[in-house]
């Protein structure tokens, strides 16, 4: 297979060479996966403003040597109702924080991926952040087998704790969180 099409939510972005964007996006056939935007920071990129943090795309890719091409891309979902307000965006980066540091690389997870879409799609309407974190960071444990579905948690049970533990590394997004919602 050189090519393929997928669907997934843009987890991150990092600037490479000139004109190139490497992404990682955790898509709904093929888990977490490292793409190569090639040209996109060119002011003629015609992808360029299809490819923001949290979108929700379908992509079409090229298999690359060492990284998977970019070669076409729409918009599904840009979560246009809750892209003006700091707080909400706070807490999309969390989401997507915590879906790259927990999950593994090419591993298929169909209810991570429809977990991230459906709390992305409603964020627009939280407003009990917290809670909703919480909420997340348990469903996300659960789905990725780090946490059994039949065991409760106690309200005074500190998931991020728990997360970072696991991930061996403090969650950059909580501390932005925290500023903005409070």
């Amino acid at each position: 297979m050189n090519s393929y099409q997928t669907e997934g939510i843009i987890l991150k972005r990092r600037n490479f060479k000139e004109a190139d964007k490497i992404l990682i996006i955790y898509s709904k056939h093929f888990g977490k996966i490292s793409l190569i935007a090639k040209g996109i920071r060119k002011t003629t990129s015609k992808k360029g403003g299809n490819l923001e943090l949290f979108n929700q795309v379908k992509i079409s890719v090229a298999r690359g040597r060492n990284l998977d091409i970019v070669t076409e891309v729409e918009v599904i979902d840009a979560f246009k109702k809750w892209r003006k307000n700091l707080k909400k965006i706070a807490v999309a980066f969390q989401f997507c924080e915590l879906v790259d540091k927990l999950s593994a690389d090419r591993a298929e997870n169909k209810e991570v991926f429809d977990l991230l879409v459906n709390y992305l799609k409603n964020l627009s309407q939280i407003e009990n952040y917290q809670l909703s974190i919480k909420n997340f960071e348990l469903s996300l444990l659960q789905s990725l087998g780090f946490w059994p579905r039949s065991k409760s948690t106690s309200s005074d049970l500190d998931l991020e704790a728990y997360i970072e533990d696991l991930i061996n590394r403090k969650i950059f997004s909580k501390k932005f969180v925290q500023e903005v919602t409070h």
